[in-house]
């Protein structure tokens, strides 16, 4: 059976003093001994992650982290662990002890990514350690500084749990329909045609996750699907009576793909519908007119999600500089995977370290974290664009790529 990938689950982070009874809370919830628990503190260094599925959510991603008030350097790098899944997450667990000191500074730190958007809910743990009298005190003031009720949990006795599961589900969302790939590009009864080259990049007897996901979401859109590769495009096209009503395409033959179809077509790439999908596809759209402005003492940041081992031809450290260099010949690049982005975008003046940043089509990463990433440029004054847009503007036709 094929998993959810993390990237599409919902991201639920548990964050709090060390020894506040986060680990216990994420096993009590999984019902398994996932996280070690450990009454010394600092036990839990590199978030722990667990995938679950929960009914009437559907697949979530819990993330355990270390505590905060973590000391000496080592605390501090476990504290950038946990910076990095604040910034991932959708819904976050304010872990308090009800046999706490009641120094609640920490939580500073969580109410500045809560006004960013993202859902809060306190939990009160080790509540079979207090009396209800100081239980009652305790959730009083914690209900002042969050604005919100806590939600009271013994994980040694199981109690607790089922009221904050429903908690989560109120604030989850995911009674509402997902977000479309292709949007209003397409619906019922529409022909769509897939171009899908299968490089060394790609997975050996395996498509890529993009693939996957725009494939099966127009299958239970019930559209008319056709695939095929690049160098079968032209017999694909000629082999049907009517041009297809869309044609999505992996970015790196867009040209190709554009001077191939039928004006009656739409086109986009998968990229495309990712970028729309993971982030503000307006300012990836507007951040692409920088690319004509490069010149050669202009620096650019290509962030890619996947941590493969880069191959011969690679998008993201061969095929897109090489159309840049086109442009500005000796155009500086640095380049970063996975989760390390830099945080600061700017120098000790204030200056924007890059001219631009490309970020990949991120179907690794979820949306809350490509926004961090944009409101990260954005605050730089940074434009920033992503793959499929970027090789659009290249080739000179953006303008006609359809944005879902």
């Amino acid at each position: 059976m094929i998993q959810t990938p993390n990237s599409l689950r919902l991201h639920i982070g548990i964050f709090g003093k060390t020894n506040s009874g986060k680990s216990s809370l994420l096993n009590a919830v999984t019902n398994q001994e996932y996280s070690i628990v450990s009454e010394t503190a600092g036990t839990t260094a590199d978030p722990v992650n667990k995938a679950m599925e929960i009914a009437g959510i559907g697949p979530v991603l819990f993330t355990d982290t270390a505590g905060f008030c973590d000391e000496g350097e080592l605390g501090e790098k476990r504290m950038e662990k946990t910076e990095d899944a604040l910034n991932k997450t959708d819904i976050l667990l304010a872990v308090f002890s009800a046999d706490d000191d009641g120094d609640f500074s920490w939580f500073e730190r969580i109410a500045s990514f809560s006004d960013s958007g993202k859902k809060l809910i306190p939990v009160i743990t080790k509540t079979d350690k207090v009396s209800a009298e100081s239980l009652s005190f305790l959730s009083g003031k914690i209900e002042n500084l969050t604005k919100q009720t806590p939600v009271c949990v013994s994980s040694l006795r199981k109690e607790g749990i089922d009221v904050l599961i429903e908690r989560i589900k109120s604030v989850s969302g995911r009674e509402e329909p997902a977000a479309s790939l292709t949007g209003s590009l397409c619906s019922e009864g529409d022909s769509v045609l897939l171009v899908m080259p299968q490089d060394i990049q790609a997975p050996k007897g395996r498509l890529i996750l993009p693939q996957v996901q725009v494939l099966r979401e127009l299958l239970d859109k019930k559209c008319i699907v056709s695939c095929c590769t690049a160098d079968m495009l032209r017999p694909t096209l000629d082999s049907v009576k009517e041009p297809p009503k869309l044609i999505i395409t992996d970015s790196q033959v867009f040209k190709m793909v554009h001077e191939a179809k039928s004006e009656k077509s739409l086109l986009t790439s998968f990229s495309v519908l990712m970028a729309a999908s993971k982030g503000d596809i307006n300012l990836f759209r507007s951040g692409a007119s920088m690319i004509k402005k490069l010149t050669d003492s202009s620096r650019v940041l290509i962030a890619e999600a996947c941590t493969h081992v880069p191959l011969d031809e690679d998008i993201g450290r061969v095929k897109i500089p090489r159309m840049l260099r086109k442009i500005a010949p000796d155009v500086h690049i640095d380049f970063v995977r996975g989760t390390d982005f830099p945080e600061n975008l700017t120098d000790d003046s204030g200056k924007p370290l890059y001219d631009l940043i490309i970020q990949c089509g991120s179907c690794m990463f979820n949306r809350p974290y490509v926004m961090h990433r944009q409101t990260l440029a954005k605050q730089a004054g940074i434009p920033m664009t992503n793959y499929g847009i970027a090789i659009a503007e290249i080739s000179g036709i953006l303008d006609e790529v359809a944005l879902p």
